[in-house]
């Protein structure tokens, strides 16, 4: 199925030596090969052309002047991490210019007596985790992506992972951020502290935005205490509706493990496949359950308890060892699949007490359209994944989806932004008056347009 191509860049014209004197020797790059690598994400979205000009920002002055040039001339950036986003919002087509930002890596500072840590938007989101492991504490946003995906790719798009239904999105980490605006002004949001009502919260509402309101050249971000014990559960299911109707079981029963999520039978078949493990064989459907904290060896004995009650086969361990066994299986379901062939990486939300629904749902549209579809949720806060074989009929199903998200209350985008990808479907969802306000921000923001264009709104 082809994707929809980015929209183009503006001028042509603007004088790049202009550019290349204020940045930081070396950091702009017109090679084919360097802008073509920098011209497209994993979403499959297909740029018209390639950027003019890739720029690879060294230092926060480099941000700046980039902006203020752009701004000056009119001319599109595109932010960019580690272009590991999922719904087009690092495609840049003719006429942009590529703001590389994985350049900026480093961890300025980490208090641990404060719980918090100072970041550069291109450090890999696993290696803060690590950073702040070293201290006793953790990064808690969790993205399937944490080894490659980039702090501020994450902030960007307000990642998720497989710790939210516990510990919140990326946002609920995000204590301020150091951004640069449209015209190249520096403004600092946000605080250090835990807790800061005074003024608007700017913190929030960059966060998400998918580079279309600033960039970030640093954040300050939270950090928690390692858990003291981890407890995981794992169970196996007669059908994917029974696997999602029993994690809302866990949290109706008053539960709030780490971690709960959700592999359809497709998804374990593809896993074995890949791995040579024997999943598929012990059910339909798979739910890994982790619970953490002082009291996690009775918290995730009770989620079994509860899991228990409709699955055909459980287990409970709290062996490191065996539990990133249970765990491999949800962290390998994505490039299972992708082994496969061309897939598009799906990403909806419903009410929690409609999951089931949705899963049930989502498999019989695939049964009824014999379009191949592999269904892995973060369950816990209803959050689907559906991964739709690319081909014939393969657009119409992910329309079905989409509305069927709708139809239940939910949304289109749970965690990997709106991009370039999803725009067509932000009216139904939203609003006229609400899509008349975002555009004001945006505005007020981005006067001259340059910042991401065509993505997010």
């Amino acid at each position: 199925m082809p994707r929809p191509a980015a929209p183009p860049g503006i001028p042509l014209t603007a004088p790049l030596d202009a550019l290349a004197r204020a940045l930081t020797p070396g950091a702009l790059s017109v090679d084919g090969a360097a802008r073509r690598a920098a011209s497209t994400d994993r979403s499959g979205a297909v740029p018209r052309g390639l950027p003019r000009a890739v720029v690879r920002a060294g230092t926060a002055d480099d941000v700046a002047a980039t902006l203020a040039w752009a701004t000056a001339h009119r001319v599109p950036v595109v932010p960019r991490g580690a272009g590991t986003g999922l719904a087009g919002g690092a495609t840049a087509g003719e006429g942009s210019v590529v703001l590389d930002l994985s350049g900026l890596d480093a961890i300025l500072d980490l208090r641990p007596g404060d719980g918090l840590a100072v970041v550069q938007p291109g450090v890999i989101t696993a290696d803060l985790d690590r950073a702040a492991r070293a201290h006793g504490l953790c990064y808690a946003p969790d993205p399937a992506s944490v080894e490659i995906s980039t702090i501020g790719g994450n902030i960007a798009t307000n990642a998720g992972g497989l710790r939210c239904v516990k510990y919140g999105v990326t946002r609920d980490a995000v204590l301020g951020l150091d951004v640069v605006l449209a015209d190249g002004t520096r403004l600092r949001t946000g605080r250090e502290t835990v807790k800061g009502v005074s003024g608007y919260d700017l913190t929030s509402l960059i966060t998400g935005s998918e580079g279309t309101l600033a960039v970030i050249v640093a954040a300050t971000v939270r950090l928690l205490p390692v858990p003291a014990a981890t407890g995981t559960a794992a169970a196996f299911f007669g059908s994917v509706r029974d696997a999602a109707a029993a994690c809302a079981a866990v949290l109706d029963a008053g539960l709030r493990p780490s971690t709960l999520e959700l592999l359809d039978g497709a998804t374990l078949a593809a896993v074995d496949a890949a791995h040579g493990t024997g999943h598929r064989a012990r059910g339909e459907a798979f739910v890994l359950a982790r619970a953490d904290g002082f009291a996690a060896g009775a918290e995730i004995a009770e989620v079994e308890r509860v899991l228990a009650r409709t699955a055909t086969h459980t287990e409970v361990t709290g062996d490191p060892a065996e539990a990133e066994r249970l765990v491999a299986a949800r962290r390998l379901a994505l490039p299972a699949v992708e082994r496969l062939g061309p897939v598009l990486i799906e990403d909806i939300a419903v009410p929690r007490s409609r999951l089931a629904e949705a899963a049930g749902a989502i498999a019989a549209l695939s049964a009824r359209t014999g379009v191949p579809v592999f269904t892995l949720a973060h369950a816990g806060d209803g959050n689907l994944h559906p991964l739709v074989v690319d081909g014939p009929g393969a657009g119409d199903v992910v329309a079905e989806i989409f509305r069927l998200a709708l139809d239940l209350g939910g949304t289109v985008s749970g965690e990997h932004g709106v991009g370039l990808l999803k725009r067509p479907w932000l009216a139904a969802e939203h609003g006229a008056a609400a899509l008349a306000v975002q555009r004001r921000i945006k505005d007020a923001l981005d006067p001259a347009g340059i910042l991401n264009p065509g993505k997010a709104l």
